[in-house]
């Protein structure tokens, strides 16, 4: 009977920080900026020649659904992370569709 009785961490929101919640963090920050190069570099130059349309296609598709999950589970990490990468990787992806469409793309 109580097998299954538990209750979820992730639908609980303490308001103190603790190291879980750190690692969380420092996670998002480091995987999240990590698209800034790459996001600079496109805007600066308009190449996306090198760049795949099918991985950022499933990256921002993959992303749409980490945010509604951190949405549903209030996961303020995930939700701000997921934000700020579909920001990022949306704009190479907008703009890798652009240079294909304008048969810049080689």
């Amino acid at each position: 009977m109580g097998l299954f009785v538990s209750i979820s961490p992730m639908f609980v929101y303490n308001t103190s920080l603790n190291m879980i919640e750190l690692i969380g963090i420092v996670a998002a920050i480091l995987t999240t900026s990590s698209f800034l190069p790459q996001a600079y570099k496109i805007y600066k130059y308009q190449d996306t020649k090198a760049i795949s349309f099918a991985m950022f296609a499933i990256l921002n598709s993959g992303n749409i659904f980490w945010l509604i999950y951190g949405i549903l589970t209030v996961q303020y990490p995930i939700i701000a992370a997921n934000v700020v990468t579909l920001l990022l990787s949306g704009y190479i992806l907008l703009i890798k569709f652009k240079n294909l469409v304008n048969g810049k793309d080689g």
